[in-house]
Formats: C-alpha cells, sequence, structure tokens
C-alpha cells in the first residue's frame, strides 16, 4: 500500500480503534492507581485489559506514548467539566467560589484518574531533566485562577493584589485544591460537602477587600 494512502492512528481511526484506545488507557490508570507509575508496566495494563501487549504496542509507540495520554485526557476531561461552570458565573466572587467547588467535584468523580495523574505528572521528566508537564500545569491551571483575582480587584470586589501576591494567593488555592486530593486518597470517606464549604469560605475572606 502506497503509504501516502495509508491510514494512520491519527487519521479516522474506527469506533472499534477508539473504543479499544479508550479501554487501554482506563486500564493504564487502573495500573497506575493500583501500583504506582514505576510499577506499571505494559505486561500489567495488558492483563488488566484481557489482552497481549502487542494490542497496545499497535495503539501506542511505547508506556510513555499511553501514560501521556493519561494526563492530556485528564486535562481535557477537566477543561470541559471546569470551565463552563466558571464561565456561567457573573462575578468574580462566585466564579472563584465556582472554580474551588468544581474543581473538589471532579476529584471526587474521578479518583482513580486523578491519582494516576499525580503519580505521571510527579514521575515523568523531559530529556534535560525537568518535569514534562510543569508549563501545561502553569497554563492549564494556576492562570485562570490569577484571571479571576485580577478581575476581581477590577471590579472592586477582591483586596487588592500585586502580581507576586495575586500568583501567591492562586497557588494557596491551588495546593488547596490538591491537599484536598491527597486527603481523599487517605480517607476516601472523606466528608466532602463540609470540606468544601470551608474551603470556600477561607478563600471568601481571605480575598474579601
Amino acid at each position: 500500500m502506497d503509504k501516502k494512502n495509508k491510514p494512520t492512528k491519527q487519521k479516522e481511526l474506527s469506533f472499534i480503534e477508539k473504543a479499544r484506545r479508550a479501554q487501554i488507557v482506563e486500564c493504564a490508570i487502573e495500573t497506575i492507581a493500583e501500583v504506582g507509575y514505576a510499577q506499571a508496566s505494559l505486561g500489567q495494563i495488558a492483563k488488566r485489559a484481557k489482552i497481549s501487549k502487542g494490542v497496545i504496542s499497535y495503539h501506542f509507540a511505547n508506556k510513555e506514548e499511553l501514560l501521556e495520554q493519561i494526563t492530556i485526557e485528564y486535562y481535557m476531561a477537566w477543561q470541559a467539566y471546569i470551565a463552563p461552570r466558571i464561565e456561567a458565573q457573573k462575578s468574580p466572587k462566585e466564579k472563584l467560589r465556582v472554580y474551588i467547588e468544581s474543581n473538589l467535584a471532579f476529584v471526587d468523580e474521578h479518583r482513580q484518574h486523578v491519582i494516576a495523574v499525580i503519580e505521571t505528572v510527579s514521575n515523568k521528566r523531559t530529556d534535560d531533566g525537568k518535569f514534562q508537564f510543569a508549563a501545561e500545569h502553569d497554563a492549564a491551571i494556576i492562570l485562570p485562577i490569577e484571571n479571576i483575582l485580577t478581575l476581581g480587584m477590577q471590579e472592586g470586589i477582591f483586596r487588592e493584589f500585586t502580581k507576586p501576591s495575586a500568583r501567591v494567593m492562586a497557588l494557596t488555592i491551588r495546593n488547596a485544591i490538591d491537599g484536598f486530593t491527597l486527603e481523599l486518597m487517605r480517607n476516601p470517606e472523606l466528608n466532602i460537602l463540609e470540606y468544601t464549604r470551608e474551603l470556600v469560605t477561607i478563600f471568601d475572606k481571605s480575598t474579601k477587600k
């Protein structure tokens, strides 16, 4: 077959191929959540999916590509869940409240995927030793919070922040959300409603003018 006419994995995946890729990604998520990034081999993932390693290799070039797909799909799902909820709010105060509430709800609803992403992001580095997803995380996760804080200052709802102090507040909010993730891993029966309410109250008071 001529290479120009040969279908690629990026081009026109069949329904079956999409379903198989989704199955492999889901089994990879479950495996990493159970045994961790370092121990999650293609063999273990294949065993969980009840397929051969060769089937995984057909859909993904290697383990790194598969694990990268886990992170990509997580951020896409997170964005699709969070963004519309924030955009529906008119007040910066409500945007911040919904940002916190929807993040915690998303984590609660995607526990295994979150654990797998934490494992992957914490371990995957570039050839020069830097964390591979650091820049993407900064742009996708921290910048929206800074934008909400800036909007709140402009409308006179939030107290004044310098650019560095807004960064500190944005990181503090994000770290509190990530801390919830770790607490949920330690305590699966956590009272999420009460936890969310308290976190919203803390940042409502700390940003108030």
